[in-house]
């Protein structure tokens, strides 16, 4: 089963694919995502279409379950899975520069053709990495959705965006950043091209943002020097967190874009990257429970001015290591 359904109250849409169940685990002796495996050739950074798509470009027809007051729509999209090294246990950190480059590349890429499908409304580029946020495969990997709608999420931020703009005249994201930049206590590292922060409002512990400092929307409207300055800071990004307990730091990257084929969101919307690490500690995971989940209201446990300290400690250690 492979569809997507309405849900009436969140007005949002639900995607069905009860076939993803059958997802494998990694196997101990095999990788489809290491060039030796025989699934894929030899590269550097490499798309590869996902085996389990929730969204594909020739849905079936939904199941017939639909009423006149549940609705239910083909489960249209995409799904890609981006291989980010040949090295089954390399981590973003220690890759160089250079090649991070090629995977920022490929991104720009795969958004620019996604969004030539004029049914496709938004493009998600994501990973997942760690156990403990479901990763099935440790192959370093991220995932790349197309989706027939706005979701939810960003569907609010450009209602905040737009609302914000119409009453200041200016974007809600550069006015974040400003004012996180004035204050400093939440900046964890900047460079010429990108602040890397753990904002006032930050639901997790260690979330930090990757905010743009200059105002653009996507990937392909990125200059060059940009490309490669926000490959260097996704890997001091990752490098950060890896440092903070001296191990691979489980954590979804979210990376937010404008929606595509929906309109004109040049002055509203503003490129910018959200972690949600699930960690409270080296040893504690934050969980979302009831209130988190049940009404959307985050708790964070921890004081963000104080887990920004650790953060730039960590990036220090970072620093001393890379």
């Amino acid at each position: 089963m492979a569809e997507l359904r309405w849900h009436p109250l969140t007005k949002d849409w639900v995607m069905i694919a009860s076939h993803r169940q059958g997802r494998p685990q990694m196997p101990k002796d095999w990788c489809p995502f290491c060039p030796s495996g025989g699934k894929v050739p030899d590269y550097e950074v490499f798309k590869y279409d996902n085996d389990f798509p929730a969204l594909s470009p020739e849905p079936p027809e939904p199941d017939p379950v639909a009423t006149d007051f549940f609705k239910t729509a083909p489960a249209y999209g995409k799904c890609e899975v981006i291989l980010y090294s040949p090295k089954h246990t390399i981590t973003l950190p220690e890759l160089p520069v250079s090649h991070i480059r090629k995977l920022v590349d490929l991104w720009t890429e795969r958004f620019a053709a996604i969004s030539e499908d004029e049914k496709i409304k938004y493009v998600f580029i994501f990973e997942n990495r760690g156990e403990v946020v479901g990763v099935t495969m440790p192959h370093p990997h991220g995932q790349i959705y197309g989706y027939p709608w706005v979701p939810k999420k960003i569907e609010l931020e450009l209602q905040s965006a737009k609302e914000h703009h119409a009453e200041t005249g200016e974007c809600i994201f550069c006015r974040m950043l400003r004012e996180e930049q004035e204050q400093q206590e939440r900046v964890i590292f900047e460079n010429e091209h990108f602040s890397v922060v753990l904002p006032f409002f930050t639901e997790y512990p260690y979330g930090v943002y990757i905010y743009a400092k200059r105002h653009f929307q996507n990937l392909v409207q990125m200059t060059d020097p940009e490309k490669t300055s926000l490959a260097a800071t996704l890997r001091e990004t990752v490098g950060t967190l890896d440092s903070l307990f001296s191990k691979p730091f489980p954590y979804m990257m979210c990376m937010h874009q404008n929606p595509v084929n929906s309109g004109d969101f040049s002055e509203d919307y503003h490129f910018h990257i959200e972690f949600f690490p699930p960690m409270r500690s080296g040893d504690k995971q934050k969980f979302n429970a009831s209130s988190e989940t049940g009404v959307w209201a985050h708790c964070n446990p921890t004081a963000p001015e104080e887990k920004a300290i650790e953060l730039r400690e960590a990036h220090e250690r970072f620093l001393k290591k890379a």
